[in-house]
């Protein structure tokens, strides 16, 4: 089976796309397929479908759309079964006690090799091999092709896994710039920071990256004036002020023309907090 979410779903069975058209049966696959070789509890089920007020027939329902599953898979699986091999649709979309398991059968997921390549990554940083760390982490964001579920209609659950993709990966792409700052490239990071930035107003550390960038590359007033554009989006919608290593790298900016080179902290994926995420990541 080989299992994509980072964009849009995919999920084929012997090379063979096994993908409903219908809404609520794509939810069902995706959670599934997010949570590959894990029992899914029918009850997480009916809430990301239905909601707190699931209907009287939600379980039926349901079982209604693991049936579709089951003939898409099955179909799939035909070539195999004339081959001589025992295999049936539910043996891969199984039926466990209190929810339903999606076999993975060995084959390969978009998240789990992100998550390995950019755990490799965040190991060579900590070695301080930024080559290494740069190419592993490009590696990983390249697995990308857009969104997470991209073309998924998704419920209290399936938003939440999106925004844990969507962090990871954020926390990925701040920890590939970091590699490529400490490696000297700066100016060619300038295009990419100028749309992030753009796109995470009030994202400390990217500022911070773009600052360094700035100053690094001769462009001092402008980095300065990055630090005025983020304090100002802070105290607007966040009613916050800059983060100390962020007011230490504008002071060190402004009394010297030299590139500063601040020691910078990564929240990774799993060290994020309530409280943390508005902010996402910080520098010290």
């Amino acid at each position: 089976m080989e299992i994509d979410v980072l964009g849009p779903l995919g999920v084929r069975v012997n090379g063979v796309a096994v993908m409903p058209t219908a809404p609520k049966p794509r939810k069902v696959l995706a959670l599934l397929a997010l949570h590959v070789d894990r029992v899914l509890p029918v009850g997480l089920l009916i809430e990301e479908l239905w909601g707190q007020r699931p209907p009287r027939s939600a379980r039926t329902t349901l079982q209604t759309y693991i049936l579709q599953l089951r003939e898409l898979i099955g179909a799939a699986l035909q070539p195999a079964a004339q081959d001589g091999v025992p295999v049936s649709a539910k043996d891969v979309l199984v039926t466990a006690p209190g929810g339903y398991l999606l076999r993975g059968g060995g084959g390969t997921s978009d998240v789990q090799k992100f998550e390995r390549l950019a755990g490799m990554g965040y190991r060579a940083m900590d070695a301080e091999d930024f080559a290494g760390a740069a190419r592993l982490l490009r590696e990983a964001l390249a697995l990308w092709s857009g969104s997470a579920l991209a073309d998924v209609q998704t419920g209290a659950q399936l938003e939440m896994e999106v925004r844990r993709l969507e962090e990871t990966r954020l926390c990925a792409l701040y920890q590939r710039i970091e590699a490529d700052l400490r490696l000297g490239r700066h100016r060619e990071l300038l295009g990419e920071l100028t749309v992030l930035v753009s796109r995470y107003r009030t994202h400390e550390n990217l500022h911070g990256q773009f600052m360094l960038a700035l100053h690094r590359s001769g462009r001092r007033g402008e980095a300065l004036s990055v630090y005025q554009r983020l304090r100002q989006a802070l105290v607007r919608d966040l009613g916050l002020e800059p983060s100390g290593g962020l007011r230490r790298l504008q002071r060190a900016i402004l009394e010297t023309s030299e590139a500063p080179a601040p020691a910078v902290h990564v929240l990774r994926p799993e060290a994020l907090t309530a409280a943390s995420r508005d902010r996402l990541v910080r520098v010290d």
